[in-house]
């Protein structure tokens, strides 16, 4: 399963983690992805959205037809 957020695109960042030595060896930072589920309206149905807490936080602020709206600009199917 993939780290990726639907609505802002958010991804995994890539760095280092350095031990006590400080001898650095590779890590990953992924972002906190919810599965969450949202009733649209226009369509009659429920739909499953795989988000970040910000893409979250951007559906209760714009709408969950307007973000349906840019995952659907993106390329998603939703």
């Amino acid at each position: 399963m993939s780290a990726h957020c639907q609505l802002t695109g958010r991804s995994p960042g890539f760095g280092n983690h350095i031990s006590h030595s400080h001898r650095r060896t590779p890590r990953r930072f992924d972002p906190n992805i919810q599965r969450k589920r949202y009733w649209l309206p226009s369509e009659g149905r429920h739909i499953r959205l795989r988000l970040s807490t910000k893409g979250i936080r951007t559906v209760d602020t714009i709408g969950i037809e307007a973000a349906v709206a840019r995952i659907r600009a993106r390329g998603h199917r939703v």
